[in-house]
């Protein structure tokens, strides 16, 4: 196929001019000859590469059968003039435009799939009209969508690979990754989900419109006439323009995505970039949803570095002071100090079953997510109990212990035991004598190495007693005496 962008053998504009007008008048009683009228002409500008004119005649051509109410005689052009040999692709390309404009005009769903199909058909396999066809598709991904088959929904648009397409705007290709995504979370396909979600890159979103709202709504009408005139193998403009919505529907999804997976370290640091959105920031009641659910998330989180670094950054936070419960709660966690799981039942529960993120009441059920979380923080209170008793004890006994973690000798057993599998705390459990050893053994080297650096420490403290003792006599011995100071009188 040709460019479109020779320069034109001759000019068919006043031809065109004559015809149209001609051919729309004849297709009020003859269509089939208003056609076949204006194919002639077409025919001519397009061997000649008459683009401007070529376009017309088809936009004209397809504009007459739709007039006609005749549905199928416009697929059957749609894919007559496609075919055409030497076709210019500009011309195309504007004549697959201006049929999707049509498709809010079809009498029926049956004629409208007709018309989808046949564009979808032409389409194929074109990359100067990957866009048109991807528009084509999402608008058929959403009828059947409407109809309820949502695994057609999902196969259809997510056999587009968007991030290849040159001639697309980033805007654009994030919001098709978007529904692609949200198809395959409501279908259960979450292997699928995540894959598609890495296609979008996260500092897309970091980007801030550097113009004005005005300036912005300028660039986007001279996009849209760009657009217009734009060949087919040269890149969009792009618009600087506010990307808020976008990144909120995508943390949104990857929330959900790392919360079926029960990462609860992931949720955390999604809420957090949604919390840094100014949209957020500036929406209270957003805001105090937004860091409840990051306290709630991080606490959640299994014990490791990053989870315990996150929790002290958190803590630095000064608009946690918005949401004092969660506030006095993260707290608790922050402190190497005892904290009995009935005392934080009773005093965190009945605010914590109350959101959507707990439910305490909830049946017992592997797939009810809020009792699990419930679950999961009686756990992580539980554990973070152990490490204290682990750090001011060398040596307790299992009967003292469960007391003072609340549990049954067998439980106590299974938290320590996960928690030195994680490699959290060292202990040793001696069932005969009901001991729990939490020293870690020392090798003669590490023995060695302390002895040697606090001989060390204490011989850098003699050798400062004996500098400020040597200064003090020197201070002594130049102070006058007080016959010295009666002599001087």
């Amino acid at each position: 196929m040709s460019g479109g962008l020779l320069k034109p053998e001759k000019d068919f504009t006043k031809d065109a001019d004559k015809l149209i007008p001609e051919a729309e008048a004849l297709a009020k009683t003859d269509v089939l000859g208003a056609v076949d009228k204006l194919l002639g002409l077409e025919k001519q500008s397009r061997q000649a590469s008459d683009l401007a004119t070529t376009s017309r005649l088809l936009i004209a051509i397809v504009t007459i059968s739709k007039n006609s109410g005749d549905w199928n005689l416009l697929n059957d052009q749609v894919l007559l003039l496609s075919k055409k040999h030497a076709q210019l692709k500009q011309a195309t390309t504007k004549m697959v435009q201006t049929v999707m404009t049509f498709l809010d005009e079809t009498p029926s769903l049956e004629v409208k799939m007709s018309v989808i199909e046949t564009l979808r058909t032409v389409t194929e396999g074109k990359i100067f009209i990957e866009v048109e066809r991807a528009r084509v598709t999402r608008i058929l991904s959403n009828i059947k969508k409407t109809q309820g088959d949502l695994t057609s929904a999902a196969d259809i648009l997510c056999e587009l690979q968007v991030e290849t397409f040159g001639s697309m705007t980033r805007r654009e290709k994030t919001e098709f990754i978007l529904e692609q995504v949200s198809l395959c979370i409501e279908r259960g396909d979450w292997t699928q989900a995540q894959i598609l979600s890495r296609k979008i890159n996260k500092r897309y979103f970091s980007r801030k419109p550097k113009k004005s709202t005005e300036q912005i709504e300028t660039l986007k009408k001279e996009a849209e006439e760009r657009e217009k005139t734009r060949a087919p193998d040269e890149p969009p403009m792009e618009v600087d323009d506010d990307v808020t919505d976008l990144k909120l529907r995508y943390f949104e999804q990857q929330i959900i995505l790392a919360n079926h997976d029960t990462k609860y370290l992931e949720v955390c640091k999604n809420y957090r970039e949604v919390l840094d959105t100014e949209a957020v920031e500036n929406n209270p009641e957003h805001l105090r949803a937004s860091l409840a659910r990051i306290v709630y998330y991080v606490v959640l989180s299994p014990y490791d570095n990053e989870q315990s670094d996150l929790l002290h950054r958190i803590k630095q936070d000064s608009r946690l002071s918005q949401v004092p419960e969660e506030s006095r709660l993260l707290k608790l966690f922050t402190i190497p100090e005892l904290m009995r799981w009935p005392m934080v039942a009773e005093q965190f529960g009945p605010h914590l079953c109350g959101t959507d993120v707990f439910d305490a009441e909830a049946k017992q059920s592997t797939e009810n997510q809020a009792n699990q979380r419930w679950q999961d923080l009686r756990k992580r209170v539980i554990e973070h109990n152990v490490r204290v008793v682990a750090k001011y004890y060398t040596r307790i006994q299992m009967g003292r212990l469960t007391q003072l973690l609340d549990l049954t000798e067998e439980e106590t057993e299974k938290y320590i035991s996960d928690l030195v599998t994680s490699k959290t705390i060292y202990a040793k459990i001696d069932r005969p004598a009901r001991l729990v050893n939490f020293a870690k053994p020392r090798d003669a080297d590490d023995v060695l190495n302390e002895w040697s650096s606090d001989m060390k420490n204490l011989l850098g403290l003699l050798e400062r007693i004996d500098h400020l003792i040597t200064k003090e006599e020197m201070m002594a011995r130049i102070q006058p005496t007080r016959s010295d100071m009666g002599k001087a009188h």
